[in-house]
């Protein structure tokens, strides 16, 4: 059964001149009066611009100057994440749409400016600013109103004090992030091991010229890969655990180690007893009843239960 809205959308499309094209979309367009905003087709066709950064865009472009249009507002606004929104930003940041920049006020706090520009390309010619329409009040007549004369006013009522409720706590939408495992120490720090330990993470830069650790650095993990050399690890299997595959650029090397070290340490070596096969328990031998030929578990020759049971009778 069609609906109100299926028949009033019929009813528009026969008012539209000229033949409906076949496929693809069919525009119903009406004039706006108010709460309405122009935005031109570089922004809503932008072809270096996702989906989401073009409609954080024209959503921005909507709304009043003043409005708040950070990564927490937009997230409180709209289902998308912090980290889709923040990629979307930037993309507006790259093609010119969007700028923010860090100002001190008069107090002496940092906050941030944003400026939204509905045409980068304009701004780049030095084109013209429309100017911002503004409401002008209109004072109005004065009316002479006769006096009357005005009643004593009634005796406010007792406040009565509200009931302090506790504050509601919203959960974030953003998990936890779980503790930072702790850097593993050997069981005995020995001169020798610590010296080895250093000398490896000193080493690191030959192989990924990424990974050069400060002295302090180097002193802070040789702990930590020292607990590697006491398990048993060969400096070369060390070595590739903290430089294979490393994120580029690294923004902080001594990062990387630490959480290597201590994601990925190895097991301790198993002793001798550890690697023993497992005796399993000898099986108690067939042995054939010496009165009914019948089968039974024994471990020596003899009679099976029922045949011992009529000889105990017989006895």
């Amino acid at each position: 059964m069609a609906t109100q809205h299926d028949i009033a959308l019929t009813h528009a499309l026969t008012g539209i001149p000229g033949p409906l094209p076949s496929s693809g979309v069919i525009h119903v367009s009406f004039p706006h009066a108010s709460r309405f905003t122009i935005v031109g087709n570089h922004l809503a066709q932008h072809d270096g611009l996702s989906l989401t950064a073009i409609g954080i865009g024209v959503h921005i472009q909507s709304l009043p100057a003043g409005s708040q249009v950070g990564i927490k507002a937009l997230t409180a606004r709209f289902a998308e994440g912090e980290t889709t929104i923040a990629a979307a930003l930037r993309e507006l940041e790259t093609h010119g749409y969007l700028h923010r920049t860090r100002t001190r006020l008069a107090n002496g706090r940092l906050t941030t400016r944003t400026v939204f520009c509905d045409q980068p390309s304009a701004l780049l010619r030095g084109g013209a600013v429309a100017p911002v329409a503004v409401a002008v009040a209109v004072a109005p007549r004065p009316v002479m109103t006769p006096v009357v004369p005005v009643p004593p006013p009634a005796p406010e009522p007792t406040p009565v004090p509200e009931e302090e409720h506790p504050p509601v706590r919203v959960p974030s939408r953003i998990a936890p992030k779980p503790p930072r495992r702790p850097l593993p120490q050997p069981r005995e720090l020995t001169p020798e091991l610590h010296r080895a330990a250093s000398a490896l993470l000193a080493d690191l830069r030959r192989h990924a010229p990424e990974l050069v650790l400060s002295e302090d650095d180097v002193e802070e993990l040789a702990p930590g890969a020292a607990a590697w050399l006491e398990r048993g690890a060969h400096p070369d299997a060390v070595r590739h655990a903290l430089t294979a595959e490393l994120p580029q650029p690294p923004k902080y090397p001594a990062k990387i180690v630490r959480h290597r070290l201590a994601a990925l340490l190895p097991p301790p070596l198993p002793g001798s007893s550890d690697l023993a096969p497992v005796r399993r328990a000898p099986a108690t031998p067939f042995q054939t009843c010496e009165g009914c030929d019948r089968a039974f578990r024994s471990p020596d020759p003899g009679h099976c239960r029922d045949c011992r049971g009529q000889y105990w009778e017989a006895a």
